[in-house]
């Protein structure tokens, strides 16, 4: 097999916030390298390095907000987020839990730091993904997976060098807990000092890293820094990934490509300007239900 060499590694963009619960340095699309295009099928990375939020008598987050025709995926590694929405899903994830919800033809949502961590604060850190869905799945009606860290499934690497986590797709024969309209890979690797693991995608997959913790050693050539971001390039098939000089955490992305129009604004990401009109007027009439 042909190995999939580096492409661009890209340190973190300046960081915003998103309401005022999430810091995030906005790797997809706002770098210049990782457009929705380029991407695809991952239309957006928000990045919440650890931060420390004080304690609060009010919780932070972002209010009510419509979404349609994508995924969100929100991976929690410190902290704890609430969420609900218009279809009835919501809950709370904590430290090593997922939540993965389809907007599908239209969602209403909210997501807050949960009550405990609001009044204690704490050291915050998450990933949010959007996840594009395929022109026949935009009409899905919404859906809400949580998957908390006891069930997702885990890959021992060998000489006890650490655990691969399958959020979706499938490593090593460990398949993911996530039920995904489109094919990608999302693991967590857990990487012991100095341990290795190898990874191996179709070379027409989107594949990237990012570097949560510790300082990794790419295909024994090129060492990343944490949270910085690694694009590989779309030939070849294999990479190898270690933990240099202290136990390292790498989020790995892998995704086919729709290889379809994106009509993308704001909360909206259809195939034409025209179904993005169509969205904001079915918003406006009230079609993607009530939420206070």
């Amino acid at each position: 097999m042909k190995t999939k060499n580096i492409e661009k590694i890209i340190k973190p963009p300046a960081p915003h916030f998103v309401g005022n619960g999430f810091r995030v340095h906005g790797f997809i699309p706002g770098v210049p390298e990782l457009s929705m295009r380029r991407m695809d099928p991952f239309l957006i990375l928000d990045y919440n390095s650890t931060y420390y939020f004080p304690p609060s008598d009010e919780p932070r987050g972002v209010g009510v907000h419509p979404h349609k025709g994508f995924e969100t995926v929100t991976l929690a590694y410190k902290g704890s987020v609430a969420h609900h929405d218009s279809s009835g899903g919501g809950g709370v994830i904590h430290e090593g839990d997922v939540q993965w919800m389809t907007a599908g033809n239209g969602i209403l949502h909210k997501e807050y730091h949960e009550e405990n961590f609001t009044k204690n604060g704490g050291d915050f850190q998450m990933v949010q993904l959007w996840v594009n869905l395929p022109a026949k799945d935009k009409t899905h009606p919404p859906k809400y997976q949580s998957i908390t860290a006891e069930e997702i499934k885990k890959h021992i690497l060998d000489n006890d060098n650490g655990v691969v986590e399958v959020v979706a797709g499938e490593y090593k024969n460990t398949k993911g807990a996530a039920s995904t309209f489109t094919s990608v890979n999302l693991f967590n690797a857990n990487l012991k000092k100095g341990g290795k693991a190898d990874f191996s995608f179709p070379e027409e997959f989107t594949t990237a890293l990012l570097v949560l913790e510790g300082e990794i050693l790419v295909n024994n050539k090129k060492n990343v820094k944490t949270d910085h971001l690694v694009l590989f390039e779309n030939e070849g098939e294999d990479f190898s990934i270690q933990a240099v000089n202290e136990n390292a955490l790498v989020l790995v992305l892998s995704g086919k490509p729709l290889r379809e129009p994106i009509a993308a604004h704001g909360p909206f990401v259809m195939n034409s300007k025209k179904e993005v009109l169509q969205a904001f007027e079915d918003f406006n009439m009230g079609k993607f239900g009530y939420l206070e």
